[in-house]
């Protein structure tokens, strides 16, 4: 099989489980990564999987949606989870990581590979020959050009933000407290409450702050990841029921506060915590003004400003084929943000598909679908069954298994872990 050789475009999260399958089966892999030779304004480090607007994987949870992906792909041989799973830092019901050790497990994981081959550059062109293409929401150029000309539509695209990032030693603890919400009977959150007074004067500020300029990007904001100035924006209580939602975060010295803003730890040491929801687009002094009136942060130390970035994706209902190729060059799989998925998990997923179907056709076998009422099968029937007039990215929620009852999930949890397990084996065969 190593006379085989795949190039995979992007060393993200959908790239890297893309490279580490088909590595496994013994394929030569060319991985192209541009960074640290280009600075695409978001990433910081030149390392594979770097996380860049959260740390957080979301729900750990079974009968969530997004729990139930991840333990799909631990049955898949997923090296987002192993790798997760080792640089945990404490998120209460969530698995968030230590980005920087995440993504050097995932770094060092790959470069074990004598059959890898890893190229500093960027691609303007895709490559002739079997390519997974997994360059993600911050595709652009002539890349994103082709790809648009290929797809035979015109590429959509949202803008994605990140939160700010601020050191624990900063935080006036005499204010803020931790506890996570509600059952999940931890302290893994940090809490900073406001009164009303003060809930509304942040409010009035942050919807009057100065914004970066967008420069030649529209606004065609995605609706999960929206600036908290946007949030602000369309009503006073509107944070109060989204990003600083007060419920289930009392304790006896903050029995009733108005509004709460959540940081979660962002470093396995601790010493660094991101402020939960604060995706932004204001401009740094302004995020640093702003920000500052949160009760608690008063004197808070940045060690990084919230940014906001372009999302490229295509209209995979229209140019994709069902095992996630191009229908106008079926040599070329799209994998991760790109293909029309939204989130970490989500993306991640899709790499290890777009691996197997690959590794499948190169094989000479025919391609096997992944079942429907798993979550996995479940994300990638949307993008093929979507309208590619209104298409949007989609990430995992139980509304895409329709059939499964709200008021006792187990059922659905035992049928899709057993038909991803059932799926695997076979694709594996």
């Amino acid at each position: 099989m190593s006379s085989r050789k795949v190039s995979v475009i992007g060393g993200g999260l959908a790239g890297s489980e893309a490279a580490f399958y088909l590595l496994k089966k013994g394929y030569e892999v060319v991985l192209y990564e541009r960074r640290p030779l280009v600075d695409d304004q978001a990433h910081e480090t030149d390392l594979f999987g770097e996380l860049v607007c959260s740390n957080s994987l979301k729900s750990s949870r079974l009968d969530n949606a997004c729990g139930l992906l991840k333990e799909e792909m631990r049955k898949m041989g997923s090296l987002l989870m192993e790798c997760a799973e080792e640089c945990s830092v404490p998120a209460g019901n969530a698995l968030s990581v230590d980005r920087v050790l995440f993504a050097q497990k995932i770094t060092n994981a790959l470069l074990t590979f004598p059959n890898l081959t890893v190229k500093r550059e960027e691609v303007s062109e895709i490559p002739e020959g079997d390519v997974i293409l997994a360059t993600g929401p911050l595709t652009n150029g002539p890349l994103l050009e082709q790809l648009a000309s290929l797809a035979g539509q015109k590429n959509l695209s949202f803008f994605d933000a990140s939160a700010p990032i601020v050191k624990k030693d900063s935080i006036d603890f005499s204010k803020a407290y931790f506890k996570s919400r509600y059952e999940q009977d931890d302290s893994s959150y940090l809490n900073c409450a406001f009164s009303k007074d003060e809930y509304k004067a942040f409010v009035y500020e942050l919807v009057h702050a100065e914004k970066a300029l967008l420069h030649e990007f529209d606004t065609h904001y995605f609706e999960g990841c929206l600036p908290i100035e946007v949030i602000a924006s369309r009503g006073e209580e509107t944070l109060r029921h989204g990003p600083l939602k007060p419920f289930g975060l009392w304790d006896e010295n903050h029995p009733h506060p108005y509004a709460v803003c959540q940081l979660r730890q962002d470093t396995k040491l601790g010493d660094c915590y991101n402020l939960v929801g604060f995706q932004t687009n204001l401009t740094y002094p302004e995020q640093r003004r702003v920000f500052s009136m949160i009760p608690g942060l008063e004197h808070a130390e940045f060690i990084r400003y919230g940014l906001m970035h372009r999302n490229s994706y295509l209209n995979a209902p229209l140019c994709l084929n069902p095992d996630l190729s191009l229908k106008s060059k079926p040599s070329c799989y799209i994998a991760g943000q790109l293909s029309g998925v939204e989130g970490y998990v989500e993306s991640a997923v899709t790499g290890i598909i777009a691996a197997a179907n690959m590794a499948r056709k190169l094989e000479g076998k025919e391609y096997l679908p992944v079942p429907e009422n798993c979550v996995t099968g479940a994300l990638l029937s949307y993008l093929q069954g979507a309208s590619g007039k209104y298409f949007a990215p989609m990430n995992a929620n139980w509304a895409l298994l329709p059939h499964s009852d709200k008021h006792n999930r187990e059922p659905s949890i035992q049928n899709a872990l057993f038909a991803i397990e059932f799926y695997w084996n076979k694709a594996n065969e």
